[in-house]
């Protein structure tokens, strides 16, 4: 469902506060998935702030639980064993909501763990045009071990082909683009707050 397929909905912006956001998220976490670059951490934070409650960053949390960066979880273990901590990771996190949760780019390439964000969470992908990353990314190419690569902008094409198919499973895709990322989280809350306000039951609607 994209944002702007229901921001345009009868009142939304009256319901968009962050109140009655977290009177209908209850225990849940907002989880963003998304590619490398798209601005999860940055938008995160300004979200939780907004909202009041916690940001966490997944990877953040990866290299507590190893003691060691994820450039040398995958130089010393390879992906396959990052992947696994990873989703034992966000699993034991998406106990702690309510709280904005970071996911790392490949994260939701795990069934399981797209389960479990079903399940615990509500999911936005942040989505961004290939060149826009690629201008990010550029800034801070030798923290992203996956791009190491001959041709560092093929293979994050080749990244975002196999992986925007399950991004599209989020519940609310809003479009990450070049503008103040308040703008962006503004954006986020108007959507959630009308994804959250149609599915809610009517007497969390009475609580509103």
């Amino acid at each position: 469902m994209y944002m702007t397929d229901i921001a345009l909905q009868n009142g939304v912006a009256g319901r968009a506060s962050a109140a009655v956001i977290l009177a209908l998220l209850g225990r849940r976490s907002i989880v963003l998935v998304g590619m490398m670059g798209v601005g999860k951490s940055s938008i995160g934070r300004r979200l939780a702030s907004r909202l009041g409650i916690p940001f966490v960053d997944a990877d953040t949390e990866i290299e507590k639980a190893a003691g060691m960066s994820i450039a040398d979880i995958f130089a010393s273990h390879g992906e396959a064993d990052f992947r696994s901590g990873e989703a034992r990771v966000i699993a034991r996190l998406l106990d702690g909501g309510p709280q904005v949760l970071a996911t790392g780019g490949g994260a939701v390439m795990n069934a399981d763990t797209r389960a479990v964000i079903k399940a615990k969470g509500v999911s936005i992908w942040l989505s961004a045009e290939c060149d826009v990353l690629l201008r990010r990314i550029n800034k801070r190419k030798n923290d992203r071990p996956l791009l190491q690569t001959a041709d560092p902008a093929a293979t994050l094409r080749e990244l975002l082909a196999a992986r925007e198919p399950s991004y599209a499973l989020a519940d609310l895709t809003v479009q990450s683009r070049e503008v103040p990322h308040e703008a962006i989280v503004t954006e986020i809350m108007t959507a959630l707050a009308a994804l959250l306000h149609a599915s809610a039951s009517p007497q969390q609607r009475v609580g509103e």
